[in-house]
């Protein structure tokens, strides 16, 4: 069995460019990618990794806001 396949078009990037401009599509969507087991490997691995970085942009928000909620206090 080859483990070479095909990359991604560029067609399929900008459908999927277009599915994460969608609110709240777009974080089921880079689930579906990430752990769904037909995706694309290399795109697999870019949805894990925004989902990291949107999960260390969460927490960044939530202290940053917890920090200027305790100063107000």
């Amino acid at each position: 069995m080859s483990t070479e396949q095909n990359p991604v078009s560029v067609g399929e990037w900008l459908i999927t460019y277009l599915l994460l401009s969608i609110p709240l599509v777009n974080i089921v969507m880079l689930f579906v990618w990430a752990f769904g087991s037909s995706t694309h490997p290399s795109k697999a691995n870019w949805a894990k990794a925004s989902l990291i970085w949107v999960a260390i942009a969460t927490v960044l928000y939530i202290v940053v806001l917890g920090s200027i909620f305790a100063a107000l206090m």
